[in-house]
């Protein structure tokens, strides 16, 4: 048996990477015609100043603002659903989207002219809105960062800094008043939690007959989770926490590329962390390998160390979270 050795290494390089002229007494004045004044006085009257040639405003009937409360419902309500429903692949598509959807929404109900009985309610909601929104808006920085790597996190990071409980509240307060559509928030935000699996828990795997294994050291400050793809097939995805090492047994032969995530807060349901998430693939393929002869078995063990070490040999490749196989 042969234990060859890959061990990941990074390497950071710093960079230090106007003039006037006064006339003669005696000149002659030459030069055009001039007027004089006060601006503003006189007595011709400022057209448009008759109360009576103002537009009128109509406040909107009960039964029409309820219709427009409920058409720009529907798009947010979907809109922050979708998000929510979102992992790490298009994370950041999804937000922009549903940024664009809610402004598109917002704007609308601003120009409304709501029944004088809720128009104080109305600002409240329309002003909880404008805010969630741009709260949202805001998070698309913390998603290119990827230190929120998830759409249910975005919507926690939103609630905690308290942007979703006042559309909540305001949109209670409408109903209260004529049963007026305005609840856009369906789903559930929890707290920022940090869930972990158990060390060496496999989140997906094929069967695994044969004999050789795979040593995984995980000697970082965050858990990971490493998938192993054969071809373009995904065959193995295991958890790893943080300081810990697992051996993946029974892989069956065959040439392995090797990805793994590194983050904090494993979501099962997106299969993602929510957040400080990091996306690598192994600089190197491994190729497990079994040979028989008329008097032994022979195959091949290896072992990857995910942080990085003094004289490590192979350099990991920073990949897009679209590019990792979830």
């Amino acid at each position: 048996m042969t234990a060859p050795r890959l061990i990941s290494c990074a390497v950071v390089t710093t960079l230090a990477l106007s003039a006037c002229t006064t006339a003669g007494s005696n000149d002659p004045v030459v030069g055009g015609p001039t007027a004089g004044g006060v601006v503003g006085q006189g007595s011709a009257p400022v057209v448009g100043s008759d109360p009576a040639t103002a537009p009128t405003v109509v406040e909107l009937t009960a039964e029409a603002y309820r219709a427009e409360l409920d058409r720009a419902r529907g798009p947010i309500r979907d809109a922050i659903k979708k998000l929510n429903d979102t992992g790490g692949k298009g994370l950041d598509d999804r937000l922009g989207r549903t940024v664009s959807a809610m402004e598109s929404a917002v704007s609308g109900l601003e120009v409304l002219v709501p029944p004088s009985s809720v128009k104080v309610q109305h600002g409240n909601y329309v002003g909880a809105l404008r805010s969630l929104t741009s709260a949202l808006s805001d998070a698309k920085e913390d998603v290119a960062a990827q230190d929120v790597c998830t759409g249910p996190a975005v919507l926690t990071g939103a609630d905690e800094i308290g942007r979703v409980s006042p559309v909540r509240d305001s949109a209670r307060a409408l109903a209260s008043l004529g049963d007026y559509p305005a609840d856009v928030v369906s789903v559930k935000i929890s707290g920022e939690r940090s869930r972990r699996l158990g060390n060496g828990s496999f989140i997906s795997s094929e069967s695994r007959p044969g004999r050789a294994y795979l040593e995984l050291k995980n000697g970082n400050n965050r858990d990971a989770v490493v998938v192993l793809t054969r071809g373009k097939k995904k065959v193995i995805s295991v958890y790893v926490r943080k300081k810990s090492t697992f051996k993946v047994r029974g892989v069956r032969d065959g040439t392995y590329k090797v990805y793994y995530t590194l983050g904090v807060d494993w979501d099962s349901r997106a299969r993602a962390f929510s957040r400080s998430c990091t996306f690598e693939q192994f600089g190197k393929s491994v190729r497990f390998r079994t040979t028989r002869t008329w008097s032994q078995i022979r195959w091949t063990n290896w072992t990857l160390t995910l942080n990085a070490v003094v004289g490590g040999t192979v350099r990991p490749k920073h990949i897009k979270p679209n590019e990792f196989p979830s």
